[in-house]
């Protein structure tokens, strides 16, 4: 009896078991790929993929001919967003703040800590051509990689426009990879199959894409 009774158990314990899998362990992001997460539109980057909604204007970051990050434009708002490698079993964010704060306030700004969505953050104001700008730099530490995400303009003192590119924020997949790699080396992005083939066409016509995040880049938010 009591061995009947086991076998009639586990088919109902294992569908429990493969339901808490699929439920992510945690409320919010950014996630790790290989953690459940919610499904969602995102635009696929390799190393990252990024949340797109109406109303976003998507363009790359360039270090040399590497895409590193990603800039969100939305309502007179950018969020910009890089993705680090990082320890295995330690976060970076203190250690970074740090250096940022020491670069914000050597060249002229003032920065301070305090407690934002994603716990602590860096509050700065920027000498900018006019006055100051405010920004506000934010750190996730992941497992082996670290997102770092930066909100200027009118999001970093308007709560209402910064909660939308939180929500960017909260819903971004980092896809850290395998291969071995140095603490802080950024993790490369690329552009989605559909930009990429536009780029190649464009190129073999003697057109290369401007991917210059502060001028009019590739619009990947148009791309389904």
């Amino acid at each position: 009896m009591f061995g009947r009774s086991r076998r009639e158990k586990a088919p109902a314990a294992k569908a429990v078991a493969e339901e808490v899998e699929r439920v992510p362990s945690r409320e919010s992001g950014p996630w790790d790929a290989d953690e459940p997460h919610p499904e969602r539109e995102r635009v696929d980057l390799g190393g990252m993929r990024l949340p797109v909604d109406p109303g976003f204007e998507v363009q790359l970051n360039l270090a040399g001919d590497q895409i590193v990050g990603a800039v969100v434009l939305f309502d007179g708002s950018a969020l910009q967003v890089h993705a680090f490698a990082a320890p295995k079993r330690s976060g970076i964010w203190d250690e970074v703040r740090a250096e940022l704060a020491e670069g914000v306030k050597g060249a002229g700004g003032t920065a301070e800590e305090r407690e934002g969505t994603f716990g602590v953050e860096l509050a700065a104001r920027i000498p900018a051509e006019g006055g100051e700008q405010p920004v506000r730099y934010i750190g996730v530490d992941g497992p082996r990689w670290f997102l770092r995400a930066v909100i200027s303009g009118k999001a970093a003192e308007d709560a209402g426009v910064a909660a939308t590119l939180e929500g960017v924020v909260r819903d971004i997949v980092v896809v850290r990879g395998d291969e071995p790699m140095a603490p802080k080396e950024a993790i490369e992005l690329r552009l989605p199959p559909e930009a990429r083939q536009a780029a190649e066409q464009q190129a073999a016509g003697g057109e290369v894409p401007d991917l210059n995040p502060f001028d009019r880049g590739p619009e990947i938010a148009e791309i389904r």
